[in-house]
């Protein structure tokens, strides 16, 4: 099971840090990826880290915003939201997969495992 939280309202330019955390898998084993859904917009991917934590990747819209890191001794994976902005209102929704290419890590295919998502939603 993943269980996404740390969402909820913040004002534009704040911070928010998720946390994706799992039982009865281990992370640290798989690849694991942030999507989000806007209100009324199709799912995107957000970031990704790779199997054993090595690699990370990032959607090009983000610019640096965003960082994804995980903590294998608590089995969770975070993700570290800054400057945010009204367009970043979104349920943002964790997903683990199997080991996969770097060129694959941002489709939504990769994962088999896919948590509830928490509710992020930024006031301008």
């Amino acid at each position: 099971q993943l269980q996404a939280s740390g969402g909820g309202l913040v004002q534009a330019g704040g911070s928010l840090r998720l946390s994706c955390a799992a039982s009865g898998r281990t992370l640290s084993t798989s690849s694991v990826g942030w999507f989000r859904r806007p209100p009324g917009k199709e799912r995107e991917f957000v970031a990704a880290i790779g199997w054993g934590g090595v690699g990370t990747y990032y959607a090009e819209f983000l610019k640096g915003r965003f960082t994804i890191s995980s903590d294998n001794t608590k089995n969770t994976v975070y993700l570290q939201m800054n400057s945010l902005n009204p367009e970043d209102t979104a349920v943002y929704i964790c997903a683990s997969g199997p080991r996969a290419a770097a060129s694959r890590m941002g489709r939504a295919g990769v994962y088999d495992y896919w948590g509830q998502g928490t509710l992020v939603t930024v006031s301008s």
